[in-house]
């Protein structure tokens, strides 16, 4: 009976242990050993490009037993332990990286154990922030993840902030603006004149001392005595120069003498070396082709109102407004260099014409309107002004006839406002015109004041001197008159000037401030539509020399005998001391006084004394004596010299460009463009002369050397300033 009970423990013993293969099933003692996946999609949202979100996947053990998950995916997806032990009947978390990019994305994570496997799907959205820049004062501009857009937010009073005027600097906000304080730009230089303005900040200007009535003088500025003259260089020309009798200083003396063998009668220019005397002859090489600076094709034809200019120049940068024939129209900004800046295409594919330009914009006549580009970036569009409802804020209505202005009739303030003389008709221009001078602001061409209506209108001319006020001519009537916006100094006479606040204040109801014109008491009629300025002295109508207070000088003359002279319009030059005026004219030979055709008109350069009007000199600019030709720009250079640009009509029927070099009504030198070619304009700005022109049927823009620099002060060529700006500086 005992043997039997023990067989039976016996075989029960062997079965338990032929039940058990260890390391051989993932089951113990029975129990199942996987998993699954709590969540099918891990989806990690709206993702900032360049930065990384974690997530984290549960697993879920499906038996009592533990398990190893490997997990596994592919980038822009990571996971951080590819390794996951889930515990018997437990859980075990899989962490996940997605790095954004700027697209959205899917992928997904593989895990395995054993003979399981799952896939769960992962997507994320990569999301690329704008640029957001606020668009007020203190105000802080952030962008927002979920609605990809910029949020905007005030800061609070105190934060440091940078103010909209460069003229303030340390900015706190108040309310919402940024106040700062005052900015000091005096250098403790007084042979400076240093002055702020709101776009530049501190500017700084040589003191222009007073133009010695003696040629052999010069004006220089001492830090200790302030402006005195000195004597210029020994055998510096003093006038007319020739190898038989030239005209030189000598210890701050005019003196004639008799030049010797191997005296410089003729400076080098760019394309010919100096000349000497010999024999009493001035004896010059051969003068070659001027070499250009650079060549760009245009894209497209330049255009201009008629009149006005084809191309502007404005601290490094050449402007031109371009028509292509199936581009539209664009304004092109290039460096001096030749490099494009930008091409700007304007909103309507329409053409515009160059008016003026500064650092505050670009300005350009479009139909109906004033525009203001950028000088730098992509050449946006900064505002654009209609001329009629610059006219209607004042009186409440729009005028029936559209508003008009034009080149000669726009001037910029040394801080960039814009000044415009404005002529309209009404009752569909049935009635007499009417004209009013408007002042729009630098930043966004909004009316800051306007000046009372007038009776006429027209071409008129307006000059601005940066010291005192702006001058307004009206041929119509022969008025001249004066507008100031700062109170004269103390020891000005300052006759009409009046006392006017600044063109940016407004009126006391925050309306358009009213601005007073005062006609000076020189009248002059019957002139051309021309004015220019400096020190103080203008030249108007091409008729008369006017001081600043409204005393005439004297009437230019004209008188030209047996020759009939009609003087041009533009341009009308001013030396920088204001004492020698400059004006071109048509001449007609004959001496019966029956009219010239146009190839027997030719045209000359005469200047005048502005003390009282007298002659001085006159010579002929076109480049043959023979040829008929075309005058085409002219510049004050240095050392009183004349630049001009003027072609000749070949037989063959093209024509060659000339740059000449004018003094004292000799022809010192001329260096020919090279090619044939057709010039639609030019600008003469620092050592440069610009010119548009036509080779080959290709419009470019060239670009050659002067031998000098165009002088910045006074009224140095045709539309004012290079940048056509119309002001004289101090």
């Amino acid at each position: 009976m005992l043997r039997a009970r023990a067989r039976w423990w016996w075989l029960l013993l062997l079965v338990l242990v032929g039940g058990c293969r260890c390391g051989d099933s993932p089951n113990v003692g029975g129990a199942s050993a996987s998993f699954r996946p709590q969540q099918e999609v891990v989806d990690f949202g709206r993702v900032l490009e360049g930065t990384q979100v974690r997530r984290s996947l549960t697993l879920v053990a499906t038996g009592r037993a533990g398990v190893t998950v490997d997990a596994v995916t592919d980038a822009p997806f990571f996971v951080v332990v590819s390794q996951v032990v889930v515990g018997g009947s437990g859980t075990g978390t899989v962490d996940i990286l997605f790095s954004a990019g700027s697209t959205p994305v899917e992928g997904e994570l593989t895990l395995t154990a054993g003979r399981t496997t799952a896939k769960v799907r992962l997507t994320g959205v990569g999301v690329r922030p704008l640029a957001c820049i606020p668009r007020a004062e203190c105000h802080d501009s952030r962008f927002d993840l979920d609605s990809g857009q910029c949020i905007e937010s005030p800061l609070e009073d105190g934060a440091s902030c940078i103010p909209s005027s460069r003229c303030q600097e340390n900015g706190r906000c108040q309310a919402g603006a940024c106040v700062g304080q005052p900015r000091t730009c005096d250098d403790d230089n007084p042979c400076t004149v240093d002055s702020c303005s709101p776009t530049q900040g501190c500017v700084t200007e040589a003191v222009a001392c007073p133009v010695p009535g003696n040629p052999c003088k010069v004006g220089v500025c001492d830090r200790n005595a302030g402006c005195k003259e000195v004597d210029v260089a020994d055998f510096s020309p003093c006038g007319a120069v020739s190898c038989t009798a030239a005209r030189v200083c000598f210890s701050g003396a005019c003196r004639t003498v008799t030049p010797p063998d191997g005296f410089v009668c003729a400076q080098a220019t760019p394309c010919q070396d100096e000349g000497r005397c010999s024999a009493g002859e001035c004896v010059r090489p051969d003068a070659g082709d001027l070499e250009s600076v650079f060549s760009a094709e245009l894209g497209g034809a330049p255009v201009a109102e008629d009149g006005g200019p084809v191309l502007l120049a404005d601290d490094g940068t050449v402007y031109a407004s371009v028509c292509g024939e199936d581009a539209g129209c664009w304004l092109a900004a290039y460096t001096e260099s030749g490099l494009l800046r930008y091409a700007s295409p304007y909103a309507d594919g329409g053409a515009r014409t160059l008016l003026a330009a500064s650092d505050a914009g670009v300005v350009v006549l479009a139909p109906e309107a004033l525009e203001a580009y950028a000088p730098r970036g992509a050449g946006e569009l900064r505002w654009r002004t209609s001329l009629a409802s610059s006219d209607a804020e004042r009186d409440g209505g729009t005028p029936e006839e559209v508003a008009r202005t034009g080149a000669g009739r726009v001037a910029l303030t040394k801080e960039g406002e814009v000044l415009a003389h404005v002529t309209w008709s009404a009752d569909a221009g049935t009635e007499p015109p009417r004209s009013r001078l408007v002042v729009l602001s630098a930043s966004a061409g909004a009316p800051l004041a306007m000046g009372p209506e007038a009776d006429g209108g027209g071409a008129a001319r307006l000059a601005v001197d940066d010291a005192r006020g702006a001058y307004l001519y009206t041929p119509w009537d022969g008025r001249l008159a004066f507008t100031a916006w700062a109170r004269p100094d103390a020891n000005t006479d300052g006759g009409a000037l009046l006392a006017l606040p600044p063109f940016g204040a407004a009126s006391e109801d925050g309306g358009i401030a009213s601005l007073s014109l005062e006609p000076l008491g020189a009248g002059v009629p019957e002139g051309a539509p021309s004015l220019a300025l400096a020190s103080g002295r203008l030249l108007v109508g091409t008729r008369a020399a006017v001081d600043a207070d409204g005393g005439v000088l004297g009437a230019l003359d004209w008188d030209a005998g047996t020759r009939t002279l009609s003087p041009l319009a533009e341009p009308v030059l001013m030396s920088p001391g204001g004492q020698v005026g400059h004006a071109l004219a048509l001449a007609c030979d004959h001496a019966d006084g029956a009219p010239c055709v146009d190839a027997e008109l030719r045209t000359v350069l005469r200047s005048f004394s502005t003390d009282d009007g007298r002659a001085l000199s006159e010579v002929d600019v076109l480049p043959s004596p023979v040829l008929p030709g075309a005058f085409h720009e002219a510049a004050l250079l240095e050392l009183n010299t004349v630049g001009v640009l003027a072609d000749a009509a070949l037989p063959g029927g093209e024509r060659q460009a000339w740059l000449e070099w004018i003094s004292s009504g000799n022809k010192l030198s001329q260096c020919s463009l090279p090619g044939r070619v057709e010039v639609a304009g030019a600008v003469f700005a620092g050592e440069h002369l610009h010119v548009a022109l036509r080779r080959d049927g290709v419009w470019r823009l060239e670009s050659y050397p002067v031998g000098g620099r165009a002088e910045a002060r006074g009224w140095p060529q045709r539309g004012a300033s290079p940048a056509g700006t119309r002001r004289a500086l101090p």
